[in-house]
């Protein structure tokens, strides 16, 4: 404790020779209480007699009045001479006005954070109440591997995943395990390895088997034997009513930090997702929260913790991210998850031609639409009157039939097409707008699966 003193003489008044040896005697008492500070504590205040009382009135009022400024606690006798001499406990002062004062010694009160602000607190609880139905998917075919700077780079096929129910099942993205998937390798065979987190916080290690994959929508589902208090089921919600604009959150595993969380809003929808493999999905999410290598496979949560999306691209120029990251809606995530578990291959309805890319359509000066290039000859489509792009007599061509609608729901390229699709089951009909020459025609056609 540093404590400020002063005397008499610093006040810049004459003092009577009689008040001066009252200050000395003081001066004395306090080197008493050194000598002896088990009898400082129960000393009495010393008491000034009446007749130096009676000599120093005058000066009374204005020694209160300093007394009362910022140095209202003035030591007699300049303490400051024995500032290592005298604990707190041992130390009492007489203030003038105030002869009982004691200096203590206080001690700060400590800062206190307090509660979290409840925007806070509930993205707290989102994340503890879902970081367990996420998990780290390695692809068994690659190898961490330590670079020169004794890094440990994490090779692209590590991603996330998240557990779908209770059975074992594990959903995550085509690419996360595209090495493993790439050997074609049969239902039921070891293809990753998945750690599952403990309420304990230990991660533990099984064999992640495949059940089933879909590369046209970048979706894998895999099988682990856990026991089923480590499995806790994610929950799904709905994309369909979403919202720019609406809080979201992303957890996974970038660059092998396990269960990292980020926050963001969900920055725009119906994008085209051009995915890594090689395909473009339709309908994707787009968000700005943070998603790296490693977050492909985890989730992307509404405010509420409800499974919206399958966090699967980013687009960046330097292989991180740069604010602007896509995830498969849960829409696509219900359809063709069940299949996959059902069937171990998704049942995709569809016209089953050969319809030109984007390229090809362009050079053939088809700015909007579905070109048909092939019609099978057994084919569905081939039954209901669609014709396929040919050539003529004089070597020239002659463009088959133009899809500019499904059940008067625009076209204008392959990928919209195909993504009409996705909305019916094998079997189903529906009635095609094409463009045949310079005629508009309608025709009916049945669903087979493509």
């Amino acid at each position: 404790m540093q404590v400020s003193a002063c005397n008499f003489w610093s006040l810049g008044v004459p003092l009577p020779i009689t008040q001066i040896n009252s200050v000395l005697s003081r001066r004395e008492l306090i080197t008493s209480l050194y000598s002896k500070p088990n009898d400082a504590v129960s000393t009495q205040p010393l008491s000034i007699s009446s007749t130096v009382e009676d000599q120093t009135q005058d000066y009374a009022p204005m020694l209160r009045k300093i007394g009362q400024s910022r140095t209202r606690r003035v030591l007699i006798a300049s303490l400051t001479m024995f500032p290592s001499f005298l604990s707190s406990r041992y130390l009492s002062a007489l203030a003038l006005g105030d002869p009982t004062v004691t200096l203590e010694e206080v001690t700060p009160a400590a800062f206190s954070s307090g509660p979290l602000f409840p925007a806070e607190d509930r993205i707290v609880q989102l994340f503890e109440r879902n970081t367990y139905s996420v998990v780290n998917i390695f692809d068994v075919t690659l190898r961490p591997q330590l670079n020169v700077t004794g890094v440990v780079e994490i090779p692209e096929g590590n991603g996330s995943g998240v557990v779908w129910d209770e059975e074992g099942h594990i959903v995550t993205n085509y690419h996360v395990i595209g090495n493993a998937l790439s050997r074609n390798p049969s239902s039921g065979e070891v293809v990753a390895r998945v750690n599952i987190l403990t309420a304990e916080g230990v991660q533990k290690n099984f064999e992640g088997t495949l059940v089933g994959a879909d590369r046209l929508k970048d979706l894998a589902v895999l099988k682990v034997d856990a026991p089923k208090e480590l499995l806790r089921p994610i929950k799904v919600g709905q994309s369909s009513s979403l919202k720019v604009g609406q809080q979201c959150l992303a957890i996974g595993n970038p660059f092998g930090f396990d269960h990292t969380l980020t926050v963001g809003v969900i920055s725009g929808l119906n994008r085209d997702i051009f995915s890594q493999t090689g395909v473009t999905i339709g309908g994707g999410i787009q968000t700005d929260a943070s998603i790296n290598p490693g977050n492909s496979g985890g989730p992307l949560l509404d405010s509420k913790g409800s499974l919206i999306g399958i966090n699967t691209a980013i687009f960046t120029q330097t292989g991180t991210s740069a604010g602007v990251g896509f995830a498969i809606p849960s829409s696509t995530v219900l359809r063709i998850v069940p299949q996959l578990i059902q069937f171990g291959k998704v049942v995709r309805a569809g016209l089953n031609v050969d319809i030109a890319p984007d390229l090809i359509a362009n050079q053939l000066n088809v700015r909007n639409g579905a070109l048909v290039l092939q019609v099978p000859v057994n084919s569905l489509a081939a039954k209901a009157g669609l014709n396929s792009t040919t050539r003529g007599f004089a070597g020239n061509i002659v463009l088959g039939d133009i899809i500019v609608a499904v059940n008067n729901k625009p076209v204008n390229n392959k990928a919209e097409l195909l993504k009409a699709f996705d909305d019916y089951n094998v079997g189903d009909k529906i009635i095609l707008q094409i463009q045949r020459g310079s005629k508009n025609l309608e025709v009916n056609v049945e669903l087979e699966e493509q």
